[in-house]
C-alpha cells in the first residue's frame, strides 16, 4: 500500500492558538489562477478573497504572497488565516490533570468545544491550551461533545498522534462516564443497553433504528437522593449521542439535555445555566509510546448532584 505524502508545513503560525487553513489545488481543473478557483470554492464574498490578496494574506508554500494572477498549478498548496467568528467566551478554566513529553490530559468544562469547528473557533479547548500552555503542536487525540464535562486526551508530538488516536480507534481505552437523571424505582439496573444508532449530517439528534445493534452502554446506578440518581456510565462504543440516547430510552434523560427525549429552544450566547450533567470521569489506558498504566479521573463535580437548588435556578 502506498503512503500519502503528508502536507508540507505551513509557512504561517498560529493565530490565537488558530491553525491557518490549506488549501490544495486538485488536480484535473483547469482555472486560469488561484484566485479563480479560490473564488468557486470558497464561500467567502469575492472582494473578502481580493482584498486578502491584495493585503498579501494568501500566500504558498514558501512564504510568499499569492496574487490576483498567480497562475493555477494542480496539487499547489496555499494557506491563509480565516477571519475568526466572534466568540463569546466560556467563563471557566481548563484544568491540567497530567502533562508529560508526550500527552497532557485535561478537564474540560462544559460549554466549551473540543477543537474548532463552525462557529467555535479560538474559544475551544485545542486553541485555548496551546496559548496557555504554549505548545503551538498540541493537537487533539478524540473528541468529547461541547456540553460534556471531563477529560480529554491532546497530544505534543504531531508525529505520534495517529497512535494515540488508533487507541480511541481500536477501544483499547477503558472509559468511564457519570450522568445525574431523574430516579425511577421500576428501572432495574445494572443492565447493558444495546442498539442501533444513527446519526445523519445536518440532524440535530441521533436516532435508534432497527438493525445490527452499533452502540453498547453499561448503565449502574450509583446512588439516590428522592427524585434523582447518579449514574455512572461505561460505554463499549462511540456513537455519537450514544450515552444521551440510551439514558432517554431507558425514561430517564440527562438533566440538562437540550436534545432527549425533545429539542428544547437554543440557549442565548453566554447562557451558561443548567449544564448538560454528564461528565467524562475516567479514562484508562496502557501508553503505546511509553508502555505506562494510565489511570486519570476527573476533578470536577456534576452541580445537579452537589446543588441542585443552584444548578436548576442558574
Amino acid at each position: 500500500m502506498r503512503r500519502r505524502t503528508p502536507p508540507p508545513p505551513s509557512p504561517l503560525p498560529q493565530r490565537d492558538g488558530v491553525d491557518p487553513v490549506r488549501v490544495r489545488l486538485p488536480p484535473g481543473d483547469s482555472w486560469a489562477t488561484v484566485r479563480d478557483h479560490l473564488v468557486a470554492r470558497l464561500a467567502a464574498q469575492v472582494e473578502i478573497i481580493d482584498g486578502m490578496l491584495e493585503a498579501g494574506q494568501i500566500v504558498d508554500v514558501a512564504g510568499g504572497p499569492v496574487t490576483r494572477d498567480t497562475a493555477y498549478v494542480p496539487g499547489m498548496f496555499v494557506w491563509f488565516h480565516r477571519e475568526l467568528p466572534a466568540e463569546e467566551r466560556v467563563p471557566f478554566p481548563i484544568d491540567v490533570v497530567y502533562r508529560d513529553e508526550h500527552l497532557v490530559v485535561a478537564d474540560k468544562p462544559h460549554f466549551l468545544a473540543t477543537t474548532p469547528r463552525g462557529s467555535h473557533v479560538a474559544e475551544t479547548a485545542l486553541a485555548r491550551l496551546r496559548r496557555e500552555l504554549a505548545i503551538p503542536t498540541l493537537g487533539a487525540a478524540h473528541r468529547l461533545d461541547r456540553l460534556t464535562a471531563g477529560l480529554v486526551m491532546f497530544t505534543v508530538r504531531p508525529e505520534e498522534r495517529g497512535t494515540y488516536q488508533s487507541l480511541f480507534r481500536d477501544r483499547r481505552v477503558a472509559k468511564e462516564y457519570e450522568a445525574v437523571a431523574p430516579y425511577d424505582p421500576a428501572l432495574a439496573l445494572p443492565r447493558t443497553v444495546r442498539s442501533r444508532i444513527v446519526k445523519e449530517r445536518g440532524v440535530l439528534t441521533a436516532q435508534e433504528v432497527e438493525g445490527e445493534p452499533n452502540a453498547v452502554t453499561l448503565i449502574e446506578l450509583q446512588e439516590i437522593r428522592g427524585e434523582r440518581a447518579r449514574y455512572r456510565l461505561t460505554p463499549g462504543t462511540g456513537q455519537t449521542h450514544q450515552l444521551r440516547v440510551h439514558m432517554s430510552a431507558l425514561g430517564v434523560p440527562i438533566l440538562g439535555d437540550p436534545l432527549y427525549p425533545v429539542i428544547t429552544d437554543p440557549l442565548a450566547p453566554g447562557d451558561f445555566r443548567r449544564p448538560l450533567q454528564l461528565l467524562a470521569r475516567a479514562l484508562e489506558f496502557t501508553d503505546p509510546v511509553t508502555g505506562r498504566e494510565h489511570r486519570f479521573v476527573s476533578r470536577r463535580v456534576l452541580r445537579a448532584w452537589s446543588s441542585y437548588e443552584e444548578w436548576a435556578t442558574g
